[in-house]
């Protein structure tokens, strides 16, 4: 089984039943299989696609994303989604690395294509607003040349090192991540999921896309995402039952003024940890059960979630969903038991196959069958974990991961900036937001405006920070290493 196989059993079912609904704009299964077909076999047939050859998806959120998506695999090839906040230098790393000819995006991104492809001059761009001008084909591409074990998509999730890691999700990856959720939700075809945040993110892909698609259930793809009470209009109107998204706009909607009529069944929070007080917020507003999950991108993402029936545990990220364990170890290896404090593990048919091109770096996060996430926590005896840290210096910004390597790469590149190191401080809307401390070289003003626009003309904007802050010298430990700690307490008690 694949994929775009799983889809057209779906589709034999109920061929006429909405699967996308986008304002006004509705696309059915029916219409939605013959997309898929129509593109597959042109990127067969005109392009020549072979077998595991990758295809980049910049677009945003559009009803198109999904025939893009399910269109790529079905003619067999490895679908690369690409932050659409990117700049193209940063677009073309990613599309360097993965050995990407072929990019899938809109009209209005023509500009920066442009630039892309001055970059990488052997990059084809093919626009969604074509999707009319493709011919049905003779012969509907074959949907089983790929098996649970062939790769079907590299999520790339920023690196340590400033460069970032193409996770390789498999068909079976997902399909496996897929019904886990489909247990833990007890989605049934009569759920629409409201699809807010990006759909190349890898919680939204799997959640928003991906779930309600192959469990025959339908997208509510929010057009308005300016303000929540839009969000809110656009839920109501279409009936939508499930709602994944980001703490921030828990938060928001927990100090809206809502109607009494909301369709939503369940909330679901991912993306980053949700803050005990807006938890509290939102259940002293709303009778909506709203869930705190965990994953990463490398699980494909979905790792756990407090149970739909509970008991819900404030700051907990719940219990394995099923198919996957979980358990906390420490350096060595070592499974600890309840109470105490190490590293959290996966084990299941969700995790990667590995990163793309990164030997050792896959062997640094795989053990033993196990996936080593990098993040700190502790099991309680009720089976239930929590995240009490971060073992490496990850940012999330309003869901997204963010590296401080990756940015201060960019300041040390400032003429005159002698030291730079990135931390992240807490933010009520994004939940993090990037802050830098940076020394300059004896004699050297710098502008905290211009030092800004720098990061900002090679970053994407959300990747700026906040803050500059400027020191005569950066705290350091005996051994030279900055101390990012002695910033924390530095900031938090200037707050």
């Amino acid at each position: 089984m694949n994929l775009p196989a799983a889809l057209a059993a779906v589709v034999r079912k109920e061929p006429s039943k909405p699967v996308i609904f986008y304002g006004e704009q509705q696309v059915t299964y029916g219409q939605l299989l013959e997309q898929t077909q129509s593109l597959a076999s042109w990127l067969q047939t005109d392009f020549g696609l072979q077998p595991g050859d990758r295809v980049a998806l910049w677009l945003k959120n559009c009803p198109e994303f999904v025939p893009a998506l399910f269109g790529v695999l079905a003619a067999g090839g490895v679908v690369v989604p690409v932050n659409n906040f990117l700049k193209p230098n940063e677009v073309g790393y990613i599309l360097a690395d993965a050995a990407v000819d072929l990019i899938i995006t809109d009209s209005s991104m023509a500009e920066a294509v442009e630039a892309l492809q001055g970059a990488r001059p052997s990059v084809r761009a093919w626009q969604i607003e074509d999707f009319p001008k493709l011919q049905a084909p003779s012969a509907p591409a074959s949907l089983d040349n790929r098996n649970e074990r062939d790769l079907a998509v590299i999520i790339y999730t920023s690196g340590t090192t400033g460069r970032p890691k193409g996770a390789m999700l498999s068909h079976g990856n997902l399909l496996s991540n897929i019904d886990s959720c489909r247990q833990v939700l007890a989605a049934v075809a009569a759920d629409r999921f409201a699809v807010v945040l990006p759909m190349f993110h890898s919680f939204m892909m799997t959640v928003g896309v991906l779930l309600p698609a192959l469990v025959g259930g339908s997208m509510v793809l929010v057009k308005s995402l300016h303000q929540p009470k839009n969000i809110i209009h656009e839920i109501i109107m279409h009936q939508a039952t499930i709602l994944p998204c980001i703490p921030q706009f828990f938060r928001a909607l927990a100090n809206a003024s809502l109607p009494p009529n909301l369709p939503l069944r369940i909330c679901v929070s991912g993306g980053a940890p949700l803050p005990v007080e807006i938890l509290r917020e939102f259940n002293e507003k709303m009778t909506i059960p709203l869930l705190e999950g965990y994953g990463l991108s490398e699980a494909s993402p979905v790792v756990s979630m407090n149970p739909l029936t509970g008991p819900w545990k404030e700051g907990s990220i719940g219990v394995p969903v099923p198919g996957v364990e979980v358990s906390v170890q420490d350096d060595a290896g070592n499974i600890l038991s309840p109470s105490h404090t190490g590293e959290i593990c996966v084990r299941g048919g969700n995790v990667m196959l590995g990163y793309w091109n990164q030997a050792e770096e896959t062997a640094r996060v795989l053990r033993n069958g196990w996936l080593l996430t990098g993040d700190i926590g502790h099991v309680d005896w009720d089976g239930y974990f929590y995240i009490t840290d971060r073992k490496k210096d990850m940012l999330l910004v309003n869901g997204i991961n963010v590296y401080p390597r990756e940015i201060e790469e960019i300041l040390y590149q400032v003429p005159g900036v002698k030291e730079a190191a990135v931390i992240g401080v807490p933010d009520a809307r994004r939940g993090e937001q990037p802050m830098a401390f940076i020394a300059t070289n004896e004699g050297t003003v710098l502008e905290e405006k211009l030092i800004l626009q720098f990061v900002r003309d090679r970053l994407a904007d959300y990747k700026v920070p906040r803050k500059v802050v400027f020191m005569p010298a950066l705290p350091r430990n005996a051994t030279g290493k900055i101390l990012k700690t002695a910033l924390r307490q530095q900031t938090e008690a200037s707050a």
